[in-house]
């Protein structure tokens, strides 16, 4: 798998990089604020959602004060925040405050395919040695400031060490595509003096080939699992050949379980989802819902022997329309740490079955057989 994802999108394999696994959004915050204030370099921040509040606000204090001291601070920040989340020209008010700006393809009012092409990646470089991704975005919610859906269960993993170059290149690639002159290179790699167990891969995905990377890793890892594949995602929208993938592990005797939102931020994904309970619960699959809010986690742990920890979501939209990108863990000390945080939050859902799925609310039965037919655009 790893030689595959090498040969297509020349994303390598690294030892001697530390991973920490960060079991709740305001944890990855927290180690997040820290690595800032240490930066003595660079500062690069790759988002899909940037808020104004209390969490953006911590975190322009610290960008403000290390651009005075001479660091590069660079943000990059998908074109819809300027209808939903940021008014318009957020760019130049950071730019008067020493930070470096961009805007991933503006929305303009014309119809156009290319608009289904999102940067809903989440990343994070400090100086080319510590790099953070997962589901968490900036703003409130995900670190359970505000609780518009009830407590929010989100992941992360930070990497310290030659990994993390990985992901300053990714972030550097996607800040250059609109670069007509001169494009920003690669700073010098800092020397790591991290030892670990176990090989790190950091990978992104793109809309743009033929290769769904994203979606190979996860069905690559069903196809080889022995013993038992956890998952944790917000959404569940998946074609025939993910919907066979999952079934045919559960059918072969594999444990493959399944945490989904119990309160969630979507009623129509939410409807959608439930449309494929049946026919996996027919064939094995366990699927758990979290009932005390929404799950964020883009999570995949599978034999105590490998992981993913990423921005990618069982949905169309992650597996086919959009930059994406994630960690693959292998043999790694963090894999116990990301098991044991699946089986806790296990405790805390509702597994659903067979007689649950038939007293299911009318409406939401109505409103996923409706919305299957326009599912690839969800």
């Amino acid at each position: 798998m790893c030689r595959y994802v090498r040969s297509t999108g020349y994303y390598p394999v690294y030892q001697n990089t530390a991973v920490t696994y960060f079991p709740l959004g305001e944890m990855k915050f927290d180690k997040l604020m820290q690595e800032m204030e240490a930066a003595k370099q660079y500062i690069y921040l790759e988002y899909f959602i940037i808020e104004e509040g209390h969490m953006w606000g911590k975190m322009l204090d610290v960008l403000v004060r290390k651009a005075a001291e001479g660091v590069d601070i660079r943000v990059l920040y998908d074109g819809t925040l300027e209808f939903t989340r940021l008014p318009k020209g957020y760019t130049q008010m950071l730019a008067e405050l020493g930070i470096h700006a961009k805007v991933f393809s503006k929305v303009t009012p014309i119809v156009s395919t290319h608009y289904n092409y999102r940067d809903h990646r989440k990343i994070a470089v400090i100086d080319g040695h510590t790099a953070f991704t997962g589901g968490v975005n900036i703003s409130d919610e995900y670190i359970n400031w505000t609780h518009p859906y009830g407590h929010w269960k989100d992941t992360a993993v930070m990497l310290k060490g030659e990994a993390a170059q990985s992901f300053a290149l990714m972030f550097l690639q996607m800040w250059n595509l609109d670069q007509k002159q001169e494009h920003l290179e690669l700073p010098e790699i800092p020397q790591t003096n991290v030892t670990s167990t176990g090989f790190v891969m950091p990978y992104g995905e793109s809309p743009l080939d033929d290769h769904k990377i994203g979606k190979r890793i996860y069905i690559d890892i069903l196809n080889r699992a022995q013993n038992y594949v956890y998952i944790m995602t917000p959404y569940l929208i998946i074609d025939a050949e993910m919907e066979n993938t999952l079934k045919y592990a559960a059918k072969r005797g594999i444990d493959v379980t399944m945490i989904l939102p119990g309160i969630p931020d979507n009623p129509a994904a939410h409807s959608l989802a439930r449309t494929h309970y049946k026919t996996l619960l027919d064939s094995g699959v366990k699927i758990l819902e979290y009932t005390p809010g929404f799950v964020h986690a883009k999570v995949m742990v599978a034999d105590d022997q490998e992981a993913v920890v990423g921005t990618i979501n069982f949905d169309y939209r992650s597996l086919y329309h959009h930059f994406e990108c994630a960690t693959y863990l292998n043999r790694v000390d963090a894999i116990s740490e990301i098991k044991k945080d699946f089986l806790e939050t296990a405790t805390k859902c509702q597994t659903w079955n067979h007689e649950m799925l038939r007293a299911d609310k009318w409406y939401i039965k109505a409103m996923g057989r409706l919305l299957k037919v326009i599912a690839p655009l969800m």
